[in-house]
This record gives structure tokens, C-alpha cells and sequence, in this order.
């Protein structure tokens, strides 16, 4: 009897090192956020703001006959951009939210190059685009694997067929807007991911 007595506390320690380690080990590893990832980006999205303008080509003066024009492009993502809303996005929406956005606008991007080409538009503008817009696809799909995030699905998109350099024109305006606000929500979230997650330094 004082044999079984004795080996109780023993028995107890060894139960509490066990639970221990069943908990310690059942927790998914702490994922770092992706850091060095955010000047990338931010300098993909400062190329692509510069580039948005020039998908039009076209001088103020020019623009002013297509800001009454319908917007025809139900696929651009309609993007939330309150100081408050940005805020209030956690990491893992935050950059899921970025790749779904970015690879909306590729999709975009490349239908207007293609678009360009068949009524003999100047391509290059929307050429550079895709390619930033690629990078910055690449850098937000390393990041969400980077925090163990899953990479959201692309939707497809119906876009329709373009025959005229003046529809051209006027599509190329109404991305060039829209890719513009992206570039102003994409500098404002990952500047918030910087401060909130990242040390300086």
C-alpha cells in the first residue's frame, strides 16, 4: 500500500506533463506576418498608380467628354476606402482582400491590352500594367502562404466585346479611375499593416 501511495504524486506529475504536451502541441504554429513583403508591394502599387493614368492617354481637356459616360464594367471590384473600414481589417482579410482586388484588375488589364491591339490602340501603357499587377499578385499569394491563409479563388468574368477605338477609349478611362482607387485603398491598407504589425527599423 505505501509502494502505490507513493508513486500517486508521480503518477499526477507525469498525467500534468502529458496534458501539457497534448496542448502545447495541438496549437497551430504562430505565423509571422510577411513584413518584407509590404515595401514590395507598396512599390508595385506606386508603379501601377502611375501607370493608371495613361491607360487613356488622353488630356484633361479630352477627358472631360467621358465624364458622363455610363460605367459598363460590372467586374471592377466596388472598393470600400473609409479610414474606418481599413482600420477594422485584420491580416488575413486585409491581404485576401488585396489578391482577390489585384486579380480582378489583371483580368481587366489584359482584356483592355487585347482590346487595344484589335483596333490598333497602343498596348504598352496596359502591357506595363499587367505586369505590375502580376508582381503584386505573386507578393500577396507568398504572403497568405507566408500566414498559413488559403489563396481565395479568381471568379471568372464576362466582358464584353469591344469594336470600336471609341469604346476602347472610354472602357480605358473607367479602369484607369477604378485601378486609381485601388492604388489610393491598397497604399492606405498595407501602410496600416506596416504600423500595426511590423517594428520599425
Amino acid at each position: 500500500m505505501k509502494l502505490i501511495h507513493d508513486s500517486i504524486p508521480c503518477l499526477l506529475h507525469l498525467l500534468l506533463l502529458a496534458e501539457l504536451f497534448v496542448r502545447s502541441s495541438s496549437r497551430p504554429a504562430h505565423s509571422p506576418p510577411p513584413c518584407g513583403m509590404f515595401k514590395s508591394m507598396l512599390l508595385q502599387v506606386e508603379s501601377l498608380k502611375n501607370l493608371s493614368t495613361k491607360l487613356h492617354d488622353l488630356t484633361d481637356d479630352q477627358l472631360i467628354n467621358f465624364e458622363d459616360v455610363e460605367n459598363r464594367l460590372d467586374g471592377l471590384p466596388h472598393i470600400k476606402h473609409t479610414a474606418a473600414h481599413i482600420s477594422s481589417l485584420k491580416m488575413n482579410e486585409s491581404l485576401s482582400q488585396l489578391f482577390v482586388y489585384t486579380q480582378s484588375f489583371r483580368l481587366h488589364v489584359d482584356w483592355l491590352k487585347t482590346a487595344k491591339l484589335n483596333v490598333s490602340l497602343s498596348s504598352q501603357s496596359a502591357e506595363g500594367a499587367s505586369s505590375h499587377l502580376l508582381k503584386l499578385s505573386n507578393l500577396v499569394n507568398t504572403s497568405l502562404h507566408q500566414i498559413s491563409e488559403e489563396v481565395p479563388t479568381s471568379s471568372s468574368l464576362s466582358l464584353p466585346v469591344v469594336s470600336t477605338a471609341f469604346d476602347v477609349l472610354k472602357f480605358s478611362v473607367e479602369i484607369s479611375q477604378q485601378l486609381q482607387v485601388f492604388c489610393n485603398w491598397s497604399k492606405r491598407v498595407l501602410g496600416h499593416l506596416q504600423r500595426s504589425h511590423c517594428r520599425k527599423g
